[in-house]
């Protein structure tokens, strides 16, 4: 994602002081000092000088090596899209629980899936002398990691893996997991496809298992072109109305992919209050097989994801990092399909 050009670039400057801010926006030490603590007590126009100096620098105060000598605080923040929803329970758990076992502490917040929060939780978490940080993904703008490399914060990816990327991820490969289960739909005789996502625009994980479904169509021949698409938010009401969208198509799909569990969930609820039966009418399947994959009605069909698995060896691999300087070794684990009743041939 491109940066914006009206906001002050992020430098890869050495730490960057208290003195460098308040040079930067002309006024004192002081005064940054309570712009920090007490923005209230500053004047707007000062606020602003002082917010802009801060952003441009990448300065950030950390507030942990103030009293520790060790520059340590044992914190380690997580940062999640959302807490609505229980896709990110297990995982989460463990890694409290892993990290735990070392000594450190968990600290989470929460974007909205919206990157400029994301943002400001990562400078947050900085700030307040979190020693490293989980992410979710590797889409992010490139300022965001060079800002942490200059403060010596080191992060790990999750939910996603890509041997590629720079930054070190221990997941799973979205793409080939949901080709996986694409493949397998196609197999039972399905061509009419569609799909209800998030916007792949600025969630690498929900364009993945989108490309998934197209190589599979691909290589059995389909017109990725002829599937349909629905992009909504997370939840089961959205996914209640994108499925009636779909279905309120005169070439109905005969399967319905959906970007998670929490989608399809939704959508099957849509269907009974219609009257279409799942899996007879149309086939329903989702990505993550959360507890509700288990309870819903017809039991749901779904790829699962090792979230506790991912969780623990992340916490392991931040905690071993931090504690004897070992390096993060990329892993991809393993998915697989859960067939339940949503699915059926076409």
């Amino acid at each position: 994602m491109p940066a914006d050009p009206r906001r002050p670039r992020i430098t890869s400057l050495p730490t960057p002081t208290l003195h460098d801010v308040a040079k930067a926006a002309e006024v004192s030490t002081a005064t940054v000092s309570r712009c920090l603590n007490f923005p209230d007590k500053v004047a707007p126009e000062t606020r602003r000088k002082v917010a802009e100096a801060i952003a441009a620098l990448g300065y950030s105060p950390n507030f942990g090596a103030r009293v520790m000598a060790a520059r340590r605080t044992n914190t380690i923040g997580a940062i999640i899209p959302t807490m609505d929803n229980a896709i990110f329970a297990r995982g989460l758990e463990a890694f409290q629980n892993e990290l735990r076992k070392h000594g450190f502490t968990m600290l989470v917040a929460s974007t909205g899936y919206q990157p400029e929060t994301e943002e400001e939780q990562i400078r947050t978490l900085v700030a307040r002398g979190a020693d490293a940080l989980l992410l979710i993904g590797h889409q992010r703008d490139p300022e965001i990691y060079r800002f942490l490399e200059a403060q010596g914060t080191p992060a790990l990816v999750t939910w996603a893996f890509d041997p590629l990327s720079q930054q070190p991820s221990i997941g799973f490969d979205n793409r080939a997991a949901m080709q996986e289960l694409a493949a397998k739909v196609i197999a039972m005789g399905h061509r009419n496809l569609a799909l209800i996502s998030a916007g792949t625009s600025l969630n690498d994980r929900a364009a993945a298992r989108r490309n998934g479904i197209i190589s599979a169509m691909t290589e059995a021949g389909l017109d990725p072109a002829s599937l349909h698409y629905a992009e909504t938010t997370y939840g089961i009401e959205e996914g209640a109305i994108a499925f009636e969208k779909l279905m309120a198509q005169s070439d109905r799909p005969t399967a319905v992919f959906c970007g998670n569990d929490v989608l399809a969930v939704g959508a099957l609820r849509r269907a009974r209050e219609l009257g279409i039966s799942v899996p007879k009418d149309v086939s329903v399947v989702g990505f993550d097989d959360i507890e509700l994959a288990q309870v819903a009605f017809p039991a749901l069909t779904t790829v699962h994801v090792p979230h506790r698995e991912m969780g623990r060896k992340a916490g392991q691999a931040l905690a071993k990092l931090l504690r004897d300087g070992e390096s993060i070794k990329p892993q991809a684990l393993p998915t697989r399909i859960v067939m339940r009743d949503s699915l059926g041939p076409a």
